[in-house]
């Protein structure tokens, strides 16, 4: 059959790449691609980002499933427009999707279904705003309500941050915050404001189908732009699979305290789930774990090493996930992987996070990681990369992410480094240490 992955990033790269690997797949679309889609030649750019008009063009082209990467389409409603005409598409609805695209939302929601996370209040009046950050003190978490492309955080370790960041998305909207709508239907800016909690992030990825849930492996991104999680944060510098933090004491809690509640109270709520279900955890030095956020697609680049070690057929998953009814049939599926380690090294243009430079040409991607070879144990993800007459040239803020498969966290970065010591840039940046944690333990 005929396969459309909507979205453009390292993420909907990876989802292409695994797709096209199953016996079932004719083509695999993505809309709109990259640099990196358009060179593979079991891959399909379509130029196409606009809701109705991605429908209308998978209906004309027989598309026999569609998955959606991130979470703009997931906000304006695709997967909404895509059942409405009866087709098959793996994600939540624009109501479920809140869960993402609203902090103050989710937060609402974790505390009336009894959902551990930071205690917290939200603002639109900057005033008020800077009052709580007083009352309450530094270090304290101020984040943007509505979608920011993975910047619309800010740890403040002091209270001039705090009041610099409540400003900088309550008056000057320097982050392009999609504003969610106040009770008149009128996008109003909101900061959600919460207590700094401490421990070790993860990510914990699962699958859903309204009802049933189906964990895909762990792992751990690394958000700061500089080595030892210094410096702004970004949307993710690279990311390893599996993360030893989620012991299994704290893979049962997540499930029975974060996951499965969130689940059944979407479902209670009238708004039920389905799609993939990311908890950002905050594990303490208990294993105690907190939510930090959710987000409703896989994370970017945690997408990177969890692809490289499925070996089930996605294609296979996806159709139990989408089985029409009340829900589907991930019940019945059960995941294989590989037992190595994943782990992704993202290549940053110049200037990023805040001004990223365009233009540039990306060269020295090695042959087998360039997606001529699947068995190879490197693969290179674009992310930030067009096509220009034939020569790949940077397009967004994270070009690349070089993701490699060892026997130990120590050899994934051994390969992974080897393969971005090719790569040259101008102006490309990237972390020296990605999966230092596990290195250490």
């Amino acid at each position: 059959m005929n396969v459309l992955v909507i979205g453009g990033g390292g993420r909907e790269h990876a989802l292409a790449w695994k797709l096209a690997q199953s016996s079932k797949v004719q083509m695999v679309y993505v809309a709109p691609g990259n640099g990196g889609t358009a060179t593979d030649m079991r891959l399909k750019n379509v130029p196409i980002t606009d809701v109705v008009q991605l429908r209308e063009w998978a209906q004309a082209n027989k598309i026999g499933l569609t998955l959606v990467g991130p979470e703009v389409p997931l906000a304006a409603g695709v997967v909404d427009e895509f059942r409405a005409h009866g087709m098959r598409i793996f994600g939540p609805t624009k109501a479920a999707a809140q869960l993402e695209s609203s902090k103050a939302f989710s937060k609402a929601f974790m505390r009336r279904h009894g959902i551990p996370t930071a205690s917290y209040d939200t603002f639109s009046d900057p005033l008020a705003a800077h009052a709580y950050v007083d009352k309450m003190g530094a270090p304290i978490v101020v984040k943007a309500d509505g979608l920011a492309a993975g910047k619309g955080v800010v740890v403040a370790m002091t209270l001039a941050e705090a009041h610099e960041a409540i400003d900088f998305m309550l008056l000057d909207d320097a982050l392009g915050v999609a504003h969610n709508d106040g009770a008149d239907g009128v996008a109003v800016p909101r900061v959600v404001i919460e207590e700094f909690l401490e421990g070790e992030e993860a990510s914990f990825i699962v699958m859903v189908d309204g009802k049933n849930v189906l964990p895909l492996a762990t792992s751990q991104d690394h958000k700061r732009l500089l080595d030892g999680d210094q410096g702004p944060n970004t949307g993710g510098m690279g990311a390893y699979s599996p993360a030893p933090v989620v012991t299994p004491d704290v893979h049962a809690k997540a499930m029975r305290e974060i996951i499965l509640p969130t689940v059944k109270g979407m479902e209670q709520d009238g708004i039920p789930f389905s799609g993939f279900l990311y908890a950002g955890l905050m594990i303490d030095k208990s294993g105690q774990p907190k939510t930090l956020e959710f987000n409703c697609r896989m994370g970017d680049p945690e997408t990177q090493p969890i692809m490289m070690r499925l070996k089930t057929d996605l294609v296979d998953v996806l159709m139990a996930a989408t089985e029409p009814g009340p829900h589907g049939k991930l019940d019945e599926v059960e995941l294989q992987w590989d037992r190595r380690t994943a782990l992704g090294v993202v290549l940053a243009a110049h200037g990023y996070p805040m001004n990223p430079r365009k233009g540039d040409a990306v060269t020295g991607i090695p042959k087998g990681a360039d997606f001529t070879d699947d068995a190879a144990d490197a693969a290179v993800f674009h992310a930030g990369t067009t096509l220009q007459d034939g020569t790949l040239r940077v397009s967004g803020g994270r070009v690349l992410c070089v993701t490699a498969l060892g026997d130990s966290v120590k050899q994934a970065q051994h390969r992974a480094y080897e393969v971005v010591g090719d790569i040259a840039f101008e102006g490309m940046q990237y972390r020296r240490d990605i999966g230092h944690r596990a290195v250490k333990g």
